[in-house]
């Protein structure tokens, strides 16, 4: 688990339909921006360990762009197959104008 905050950037380079990849040691975290809202998960589909960040977005989910397998942003919960298993969440924070998350597990 890691204690430090990882930065992503700002608002700016963040903006409503973006998503941005930073690392958290060997953790790929993919930072959404949904309609002004921070969304953190691992950038790691749990169907076959494709990368999510890229995926298009519908509402408040992500969708793989390998087999399609959609994720709820939120909570991270699957939507639709092929995917069963929930990706993790990370926890995002704003602070002096920045945009940060972490691996909290």
């Amino acid at each position: 688990m890691s204690e430090a905050w990882v930065e992503v950037g700002t608002r700016s380079e963040l903006l409503p339909g973006e998503f941005k990849v930073v690392w958290d040691g060997d953790t790929a975290i993919a930072v959404f921006n949904v309609d002004g809202d921070l969304y953190a998960v691992e950038d790691i589909c749990t169907h076959d360990g494709g990368e999510l960040a890229g995926g298009e977005i519908h509402g408040h989910e992500v969708e793989c762009p390998r087999h399609g397998a959609r994720f709820d942003l939120r909570t991270g919960e699957p939507t639709c197959p092929p995917a069963y298993e929930p990706i993790h969440r990370f926890p995002v924070r704003e602070e002096n104008g920045l945009i940060w998350t972490r691996d909290d597990r």
